[in-house]
């Protein structure tokens, strides 16, 4: 053994670190007392990997355990704090990684990470939390872990406000900033910033979907989209806004739901001056200005802007009407249509016109009353000028061109241009000549 004196950086301090010399397979092994040790506690030792050997009073053997651990980890935090870090920078010139795992292939630079992946095999969790029952592996590991109690972020954007947990988040968090996206994709030009989201992307390469349900068949390629999923199954909304009572499956919902509360519309139009609370609406709306239409019905010519207005438009041919009302056995092609007809069971008008009291059961129709107060015309006529608030009321008049009537009296031969037309004449003259 041989001794070198290395100044301690943090407390600008000499101290004594102890080299030790390989050993020779036959060479009996001494404690710091002149003690022979036998074969089981110099496994323990390399188990531990400690540079010098430790006398343990005898205690219960997980105390012995975890209390030598903690006095390892001290030990390799001394080691990186003086000498340890040049070799680990040296080492990621040279690729070298002398450490293996004597119970699995994988390999290491430094003997501390050695020792603490071997944590992974042995089950040991020397660091528990003393706020609740939690165990880890590292250090590091707990005081990470101890910033959910304390609600403590010490890492700092110097861009911007946000504050983080941990540094690998802020590191995550500056590419927004720098536009850095290292990770990229060896089957095409796609990079990311994060390397989880390249593993997804990959997938969609591969068609891989490791995630499956265990209540249905369904299967993900992200084990967060399987956890959303589940939930379709459980019923469970964990994220609850705290203005109101609505909870959320997933905490997108619930960002884009707190929205309409704030009034927040981040999401800006480079067209015009148009913004919106969701990224999807953006999407949509710009393709009012380029007039892009890419989903295709493949049973008749009909193209639209959004995959959503094609699959609901897709259930007129095949007739599908999922959406049924709980109340009575009417069923419906669209959500939105569902929600519309229970408030004819409940009565309720949640719309309202802030410019009267009048209310309504649908944005339609409160778009239709607000143009009473506006004037507002925008349906015109193509071969007079004529121009009308609503479209329904074009299309009648368009009817005065055409010379169409399609709405006939089952009762005699008259038709009419309007259903209204049609109703009226079944009130009055049917009802005459049937007397």
């Amino acid at each position: 053994h041989c001794s070198q004196l290395i100044l301690k950086k943090s407390t600008n301090q000499y101290i004594d670190v102890e080299i030790k010399e390989e050993m020779k397979a036959d060479e009996p092994v001494l404690s710091q007392k002149g003690k022979v040790l036998v074969k089981e506690e110099v496994e323990f030792n390399e188990e531990l990997s400690l540079r010098q050997n430790y006398e343990i009073p005898v205690k219960e053997e997980n105390e012995v355990y975890a209390e030598a651990l903690l006095k390892q980890d001290a030990e390799i935090q001394v080691k990186e704090e003086t000498g340890e870090h040049l070799i680990r920078h040296h080492r990621t010139h040279t690729e070298e990684k002398p450490h293996q795992c004597n119970q699995c292939d994988t390999i290491f630079s430094l003997k501390s990470s050695l020792i603490i992946h071997q944590r992974i095999h042995t089950g040991k969790k020397p660091y528990q939390c003393k706020q609740c029952d939690m165990t880890f592996l590292q250090n590091n590991d707990l005081t990470r872990h101890q910033r959910t109690h304390t609600g403590e972020k010490p890492y700092q954007c110097k861009q911007c406000d946000k504050s983080f947990s941990r540094n690998a988040s802020l590191v995550l968090h500056q590419r927004t900033h720098t536009g850095d996206k290292p990770y990229q994709c060896n089957q095409c030009d796609k990079t990311f910033a994060i390397n989880y989201n390249l593993i997804n992307h990959q997938r969609t390469h591969t068609g891989e979907k490791p995630y499956q349900c265990n209540q249905c068949d369904k299967v993900f390629t992200q084990k967060g989209s399987l956890i959303t999923h589940q939930r379709t199954h459980t019923g469970e909304k964990p994220y609850q806004c705290k203005q109101c009572d609505k909870s959320f499956t997933r905490k997108t919902g619930l960002l884009l739901h707190q929205r309409t509360h704030t009034g927040e519309k981040p999401y800006q139009c480079n067209l015009c001056d148009k913004t919106f609370a969701k990224n999807n609406y953006l999407i949509s709306h710009q393709k009012t200005h380029t007039g892009e239409k890419p989903y295709q019905c493949k049973q008749c010519d009909k193209v639209f802007r959004h995959k959503g207005s094609l699959i609901i438009h897709q259930r007129t041919h095949t007739g599908e009407k999922p959406y049924q009302c709980k109340q009575c056995d009417k069923t419906f092609a669209q959500t939105c249509n569902l929600i519309k007809h229970q408030r004819t069971h409940t009565g309720e008008k949640p719309i309202q016109c802030n410019q009267c009291d009048k209310t309504f059961t649908q944005n339609s129709d409160l778009i239709k009353h607000q143009r009473t107060h506006t004037g507002e015309k925008p349906y015109q006529c193509n071969q007079c000028d004529k121009t009308f608030a609503v479209n329904c009321s074009l299309t009648n008049h368009q009817r005065t061109h055409t010379g169409e009537k399609p709405y006939q009296c089952n009762q005699c031969d008259k038709v009419f241009t309007q259903r209204g037309s049609l109703i009226i004449h079944q009130r009055v003259s049917c009802i005459k000549l049937e007397k």
